[in-house]
C-alpha cells in the first residue's frame, strides 16, 4: 500500500509538474510574441517615417545632389510631394503597374509601408488632366495616414497648399475639395480624359461627391488635376481622397518650423531598424526565439533540481 501509495504521489506531482511547465510555456511563448509583435510594427512605423528622407529631399538652391543620389539607387524616384501642415513629405515613385510599390519602398527594398507611387497610367510629368497618387493609410502619422485627417472641415480649411517637385523645377499644389468613394468606383480612378466635355463631367461629378470644397479656388479643364487616394479606416473598400490642383504659384509654407537637430544616438537606432526590416523571417524568428527557449531551459532545471529534492 505505501508503495503505492508513494507511486501515485510520484505521478501526481509528475503530472502536475508537467502541467505548470506547459502553462508557463504557453505564457512565455504568448508574451515573447506579443513583445514580437509590438516590436515588429514600430519598426513599420519607424521606417515610413518621413524624416527618414530628409537627406535627399530636393529643393532648387541645392541642384538636387541629394535627390539625383536617391534617383540613382532607384531609378523609378522622379519626384518629390508635400503637404503643408502634414508629415507627408515624401518621394514619389512609379512602377510599372500599381502593385510593385504596394509591399516595396522608395530604395527598391521590401516593406509593407510601401511607397507613394503614382498610377502607372499617368505621364510621369504631371501634365494628364487626372494624375493619382497612391499610399497607404498608416497610423502615427506616417505616409498617407492624415489624408483621413481632411474629413474634418477644420483641418482641412487650415490646410489649403502644398508642392510638388520635378525635373529641377517645383510647382505648387492647392487643394479644393475632400471625397471619399468607393476603390471600385473606376469613375472616379479615371485617366486618359482627353475631351473637354468629359473633363468637364469629371469635375462635377468630383464636386459633387465632396466632403468638403473650397469654392474660391477656381478649377477647369486646363488644369492638371491630383488626387492624393488612401484607404479609410471607416469601409472596407473606402477610399479617401485629397484632390488639388497643380500650379505655377508656389505658396509660401505657414507651417514651416526650424529642422530640429537629431541626437546623435539616432543613427544607431535607424541601423538597428534597418537591419530589422531587412532581415529575413529566419533571422527575427530565430531573435525571438532563442531567448524563449534558453528561458524555457532554465525553467525545466530548476524543476529537475526541486524534483531531486523532493
Amino acid at each position: 500500500m505505501r508503495k503505492t501509495a508513494t507511486v501515485t504521489r510520484s505521478a501526481i506531482r509528475l503530472v502536475n509538474g508537467l502541467v505548470n511547465l506547459f502553462v508557463l510555456m504557453m505564457i512565455l511563448l504568448l508574451l515573447t510574441f506579443s513583445c514580437y509583435a509590438i516590436w515588429d510594427s514600430g519598426q513599420i512605423y519607424n521606417a515610413a517615417r518621413a524624416s527618414n528622407y530628409n537627406v535627399y529631399r530636393p529643393t532648387v538652391e541645392n541642384q538636387n545632389e541629394s535627390f539625383e543620389e536617391l534617383k540613382r539607387i532607384n531609378p523609378d524616384v522622379f519626384s518629390w510631394l508635400t503637404v503643408y501642415g502634414t508629415n507627408i513629405d515624401y518621394p514619389v515613385v512609379q512602377g510599372k503597374d500599381n502593385f510593385t510599390y504596394v509591399n516595396t519602398d522608395v530604395k527598391g527594398n521590401h516593406s509593407l509601408s510601401g511607397a507613394i507611387f503614382l498610377d502607372y497610367r499617368c505621364s510621369p510629368n504631371f501634365v494628364d488632366f487626372v494624375n493619382i497618387l497612391y499610399g497607404h493609410h498608416m497610423e502615427n502619422q506616417v505616409m498617407f495616414g492624415e489624408i483621413t485627417n481632411f474629413s474634418d472641415k477644420t483641418y482641412f480649411d487650415e490646410r489649403r497648399y502644398g508642392s510638388l517637385f520635378i525635373d529641377g523645377k517645383e510647382l505648387g499644389l492647392e487643394f479644393f475639395t475632400f471625397v471619399q468613394a468607393d476603390a471600385y468606383d473606376f469613375d472616379v480612378f479615371r485617366v486618359s480624359i482627353t475631351q473637354p466635355e468629359e473633363q468637364q463631367a469629371y469635375l462635377k461629378m468630383l464636386l459633387e461627391m465632396a466632403i468638403h470644397s473650397r469654392l474660391d479656388v477656381p478649377v477647369t479643364i486646363n488644369d492638371q488635376i491630383l488626387l492624393l487616394s488612401t484607404c479609410s479606416p471607416d469601409a472596407t473598400n473606402g477610399r479617401d481622397i485629397l484632390i488639388g490642383k497643380i500650379t505655377d504659384t508656389v505658396a509660401p509654407n505657414p507651417f514651416e518650423k526650424e529642422e530640429v537637430e537629431r541626437p546623435e544616438t539616432l543613427p544607431m537606432i535607424d541601423e538597428l531598424s534597418t537591419f530589422w526590416m531587412q532581415a529575413s523571417l529566419w533571422v527575427k524568428a530565430s531573435i525571438v526565439i532563442v531567448p524563449f527557449l534558453l528561458i524555457l531551459l532554465m525553467i525545466v532545471l530548476i524543476l529537475k533540481r526541486r524534483q531531486r529534492r523532493l
